[in-house]
């Protein structure tokens, strides 16, 4: 064997590529890959590879599992947080109406606002709009630009709600005012859904339920964080009904109406007059494989208990500066009640020094 075939021959699947690893000093970032995944996760997602299986009945049986986890009435796997949110909003916008979902993103003489403060805007609300609804804005946000203390109130909520209001978005936050049951108390006077941007609210793991205690009607969680699943995945759990939309809007549906059987944990077909062609989900497709990872990930999530979590990430931090290279390491806690890891090099590296959440090893 040739030398360069022999140094082929140890290298990993990027090194094959010609491709650079990298520390990833900033977490479960999208533009570094996300974090690695546990062991299990990845045994479970290349297993899940070799067959093949209807995907309505693998997110029905999903379905039962977010349910659980969550206490929501149904769940539902999602390529990522963001598709969370569209499908989300698809879901608010067209209801059970084939003819309305086959329309989206055009919403034309449809109920197509979502309420939200100015205060909780982000460029990934774009996910919501994605679907065809168009954000109304509410509140002066005086607290963050230091103008004053105030943010949106509930009675300005009240004032941007009219007959084209489709449903209010809240982003979950340790600082969203109103809270999320002032909110929900507000939308139910309205008969209006609220959805949750949850994305990055795990941990802690009691947020799992949290929302939907607090009566959110669509929580959105980001999969490829601190839960571990597939970079590429999340999951929305919330009302039955709901639920039954986004995923009427995402998966295959090619087949005759007559013949169609779905799943009876993910679908009450007599709610359903028709099916819709592709939906405006469909450019987000989910994988049997991701939706087995992410399951799998939530599992070993919930079984581990936060001290558990804690030892464990504190093991990480210890194994950094091997895996790393770092001349040195220093540990401290986050905010978010995580751990971080501080790595240092010697002048001779170009790499800068910066806070590592253990997540991202």
């Amino acid at each position: 064997m040739s030398m360069p075939a022999a140094r082929l021959s140890n290298a990993n699947v990027y090194e094959r590529l010609g491709i650079r690893t990298i520390v990833n000093a900033s977490g479960p970032s999208t533009r570094l890959s996300g974090g690695i995944m546990r062991p299990e996760v990845a045994a479970a997602m290349a297993e899940a590879s070799q067959w093949c299986v209807d995907l309505a009945e693998v997110q029905g049986r999903a379905s039962e599992i977010l349910a659980e986890a969550t206490g929501a009435e149904a769940g539902y796997v999602t390529a990522g947080a963001s598709a969370a949110l569209m499908l989300a909003s698809a879901a608010c916008l067209a209801g059970f109406d084939p003819a309305k979902m086959n329309r989206l993103p055009d919403t034309t003489g449809m109920a197509n606002e979502v309420v939200v403060a100015r205060s909780q805007r982000n460029m990934y609300d774009r996910a919501v709009a994605q679907a065809g609804a168009r954000l109304v804005e509410v509140g002066i946000p005086d607290r963050f630009s230091g103008a004053g203390v105030r943010d949106a109130q509930s009675w300005e909520y009240e004032a941007a709600i009219n007959d084209k209001t489709a449903a209010i978005l809240w982003v979950a936050q340790d600082h969203s005012e109103p809270s999320l049951p002032e909110i929900v108390t507000l939308a139910r006077r309205h008969k209006l859904p609220v959805i949750v941007d949850a994305a990055g609210q795990l941990p802690p793991a009691e947020n799992l339920k949290r929302f939907v205690a607090e009566g959110a009607d669509l929580v959105a969680f980001s999969g490829g964080k601190a839960i571990g699943g597939p970079q590429a995945s999340g999951f929305l759990v919330g009302r039955r009904p709901l639920i039954q939309s986004a995923a009427l809007q995402q998966l295959d549906h090619d087949i005759h109406f007559d013949q169609w059987s779905p799943p009876a944990s993910l679908f009450d077909k007599q709610m359903v007059v028709g099916l819709p062609a592709s939906g405006v989900g469909r450019a987000a497709k989910c994988g049997k494989e991701e939706i087995i990872g992410l399951l799998t990930a939530l599992r070993l999530f919930v079984e581990e208990n936060s001290e558990e979590r804690h030892i464990r990430w504190l093991g990480l931090c210890e194994e950094s500066p091997t895996r790393s290279g770092a001349a040195e390491a220093q540990r401290s806690p986050s905010s978010s009640g995580s751990t971080r890891a501080r790595l240092r090099w010697s002048s001779r590296w170009t790499r800068t020094s910066s806070a590592c959440p253990p997540s991202s090893w």
